[in-house]
Formats: structure tokens, sequence, C-alpha cells
């Protein structure tokens, strides 16, 4: 039940970012951070991608992502077209992984140890799933502030 909860409210806010990127009318707003906005839209997208296929592509779903943490933070000018591509990607991976797990699975100890303790896998993905919907929030709204 919470595999399909979980499926559910990520295809949502995986298909909601894509939504948002596309929705910049000026692509270089994207990138654009402004006063005490630190992070764009476009670092917010790849910390996202990067961070989901992290956890739930590399560990789950065994995709031998690598992830470099650094780039999602310093890469600039990345177009918007490959950004929606990357989102699409990420989609279809975490459709792959979540689908691969048993209801008995995400009462177990997730692999890594991520917050210095050890979680339940459904606890971490609940987390990621939240994660998820607090920087596309901080999207949306970086997009209304700037992107005119």
């Amino acid at each position: 039940m919470l595999i399909e909860t979980l499926k559910s409210l990520f295809e949502r806010d995986l298909n909601k970012l894509k939504i948002e990127i596309e929705s910049y009318q000026n692509e270089n707003n994207l990138w654009k951070i402004d006063k005490n906005i630190s992070n764009s839209a476009g670092n917010l997208c790849l910390h996202l991608i990067g961070n989901i296929n992290t956890y739930i592509g590399g560990e789950i779903g065994k995709t031998g992502y690598v992830r470099n943490r650094p780039l999602e933070f310093s890469l600039k000018d990345i177009p918007k077209a490959e950004l929606i591509q990357k989102i699409e990607e990420t989609l279809i991976v975490v459709n792959n992984a979540l689908n691969s797990l048993t209801e008995n699975d995400l009462e177990a100890i997730y692999p890594q140890i991520v917050f210095e303790k050890e979680m339940t896998t459904g606890f971490f993905l609940v987390h990621l799933s939240t994660h998820l919907a607090y920087h596309l929030g901080q999207i949306n709204y970086h997009r209304r502030l700037l992107d005119f």
C-alpha cells in the first residue's frame, strides 16, 4: 500500500517539477539567484535529480548511479530541454526501483546511514518525497519571483 502511495507522490511531484521547469518563459532565469535566494531553480532541479537517483536509483534500483553533489550546485546554463529529459529519466528510475520493493522491504533498515542514524527504507522514502516537495515549492516561488 505504501509503495503505491510513494509511486503516486513521486510521479505527481516529478511531473510537477517538469511543468515548473517548462514554465520558465526566459530560460536564463532558471539559473538566476537574487538577494537571499542562494540556489537557482536549475541547481535545485539538478540537486533533486541527483538526490533521487542516488538514494532510490543507485541504492534500491541498483542503477550504478554515481553522484557528484558539488556539481548539482555549481553547474550553470544546462538547457531546459536537458533538465526536462533528466526529470523524465528520473521518473522511470523511481518507478522501476519502487516496483522492485515489497512491503517487507519498507520495514527493513535502509542500507546507508544518511542522517547519522539508522532508519527504515519506508521512512527514508517518505523523507525523500517530502524533500522533493520542499524544493519543488522553492522552485515554484523562484519562478514566480524572477521569471518576468
